[in-house]
Order: structure tokens, then sequence, then C-alpha cells
């Protein structure tokens, strides 16, 4: 078992031109499913350039504003996002400068914030099962990787269930 075999980690559409995938099949991609996009974010994954393709667009688009305006492809975005998934460095920032759908480590668990609230993610049973509010001062230690976060501080639109 390994953690992952390359960079590229996406975020596919669940069902796309009736197309099926078998797990576990020896030298090929297994997908994952998570609750939503937030928490796939947050995981270092990005959206799928084929069956996703307008929201990898909006991505890639948001991507180029907010890394310096060159165009980016997505081994170069694939690249940057496995440097900062793998990365070892703690990111903190301040509460008010985090945009709905970042995740966040509160005492209570994993947390995606959702304007002045902050729901924690039960991966057990993966569901937000308690809200809190968020806090008005002090930092943040962040989990989403620091690309995408300002990827949905431009604007980017989330999805996260139930909300």
């Amino acid at each position: 078992m390994r953690n992952h075999q390359h960079k590229t980690w996406i975020i596919c559409a669940l069902s796309f031109r009736g197309r099926r995938v078998a797990q576990w099949d020896p030298n090929r991609y297994t997908p994952l499913f998570f609750l939503d996009e937030a928490v796939a974010l947050a995981a270092g994954h990005r959206p799928c350039a084929e069956c996703r393709h307008s929201s990898y667009n909006h991505y890639r688009t948001l991507w180029t504003q907010t890394h310096g305006g060159a165009l980016y492809y997505a081994k170069d975005m694939d690249t940057l996002l496995h440097r900062e998934r793998t990365g070892s460095g703690e990111q903190r920032a301040v509460w008010d400068s985090l945009p709905d759908g970042v995740f966040v480590v509160t005492d209570s668990g994993p947390a995606v914030v959702l304007g002045d609230q902050l729901a924690v993610w039960d991966g057990q049973d993966n569901i937000y099962r308690d809200k809190l509010s968020r806090p008005r001062t002090g930092t943040a230690m962040v989990l989403t990787p620091r690309s995408t976060v300002d990827i949905l501080r431009a604007g980017y639109p989330v999805q996260i269930a139930g909300y």
C-alpha cells in the first residue's frame, strides 16, 4: 500500500457519459468518495478537467489570477498542490481572512468555514455534525492547501453538503 502513485488528485463527477471504473484493479486508479467538494479540496484535490470541465476552467482561471497571472496547466497545478499537501509546514491564517469552504483545526475536530460559523466534520460518519461560532480574533490552523485557500478567497463557488 502507498499514499499515492502520482501528483494528480482530481475531483470527478459521480457519473460521466455512462463510464464505470472498477475499483482496486492493478495499475489503475481507485476512485475515492468525499462528503463534498470542500473536503476534497482540503485533502489537496482539484476539479477534473474532463468530467467537471466548467469547474476546472473556473478553478484554473482563479489559479492564474492568484498565482501571478501566468497561464497554468493541470500538471503545474498538480505539482504545486502536491508540494503543499505533503509539506510539513503549519499554515496559519487570521480568522477574518478565511473564505467559506476552507477547513481548519478546532478542539472539536476538523471544521469547514461557513460564514460566521464552523461546521465540524465527523470523519467516521462522514457528515457535518456540530456547528461552532467562528472566532472573531486570533488565527486558525488551516488544513486546506494554501493555493486552494487563495482560489476560494478569489470566489470559487465550493460545494458544501447541506449548505
